[in-house]
């Protein structure tokens, strides 16, 4: 993976968890996010996710 999870929660903050996988791209692109960092998101199993451990939790298992 290009972007690492640290790298990709300074362009989440401010999300309102629950969150889903399109509230974090949403967000994302509104924190100026750029392709690799919405790419990686687009992996991102369509869930709701909790807080953000749980966001890196699943970025840790993508491929």
């Amino acid at each position: 993976m290009a972007v690492n999870p640290i790298q990709i929660q300074k362009f989440l903050k401010g999300v309102d968890y629950p969150a889903s996988k399109s509230d974090l791209l949403e967000n994302a692109e509104r924190q100026g996010a750029d392709e690799d960092v919405r790419a990686t998101l687009e992996q991102l199993p369509d869930e709701e996710y909790q807080t953000p451990a749980d966001v890196s939790q699943a970025l840790g298992k993508i491929d």
